[in-house]
């Protein structure tokens, strides 16, 4: 029997994706018409499931590109979106704006590549960012324990929550391709003799985006 789902979409393309740029708060400006289209066509996949089996809480983080995603789910479901911190991103640091190529080569790498290294003058380390989001993750599980949870969220969100409930050290080499709008679900099953179990259902479904992804090769 399954007991708590959490299903996470990462939020559509954003003007920053396209520009290179650390989309941090201030740089944030949010989805791209692609990025719309791309939410519009998993709002569309969802709303078909919740018709069957409806969401009990949809959340958002902070940043634009996260409400704006948590926004077309939340009309095309019929549920109000919530809007919580808990969910925000790494904290870039003087890198908020800045291009991911300089970032990086200033760093010797992304943020995984020195997980225990700021990559920016005031930023989060990947291991702290993943410590202190898993912890703020798992409040909002234990939240809402026995209930179909839905996240408007960053791509790091989905692999905190793989990091979490996988077990996987932190600092660890292996990471995860998270597409935009692409749909992950984790489920928490409770067998016939009282022992229950984190299942990784799906990964990185982009199946509704079909559509799109062959107009774009046209």
């Amino acid at each position: 029997m399954i007991t708590t789902e959490l299903v996470f979409v990462r939020h559509g393309e954003a003007q920053c994706n396209v520009d290179g740029l650390v989309g941090g708060p201030r740089t944030c400006t949010g989805l791209t018409n692609r990025g719309y289209a791309q939410v519009e066509q998993v709002a569309l996949r969802l709303a078909a499931e919740h018709r069957d089996e409806p969401f009990d809480v949809l959340y958002a983080g902070p940043r634009i590109r996260l409400r704006q995603t948590g926004e077309i789910i939340s009309q095309a479901l019929r549920i109000p979106l919530s809007v919580d911190d808990r969910l925000d991103g790494p904290s870039h640091g003087a890198a908020d704006g800045q291009p991911w190529t300089e970032v990086k080569t200033a760093a010797d790498g992304g943020p995984h590549a020195h997980p225990d290294r700021p990559w920016a003058a005031e930023s989060d380390t990947w291991n702290g960012y993943l410590e202190r989001a898993g912890r703020l993750l798992r409040e909002l599980i234990d939240q809402h324990e026995g209930e179909r949870v839905l996240f408007a969220a960053h791509g790091e969100t989905v692999i905190v929550a793989h990091t979490m409930l996988l077990g996987i050290p932190l600092g660890a080499s292996a990471g995860f391709t998270i597409s935009h709008g692409s749909i992950s679900r984790w489920q928490h099953h409770l067998n016939r003799l009282g022992q229950r179990r984190w299942m990784l259902d799906r990964h990185n479904d982009t199946e509704h985006l079909a559509a799109l992804a062959q107009e774009a090769a046209s």
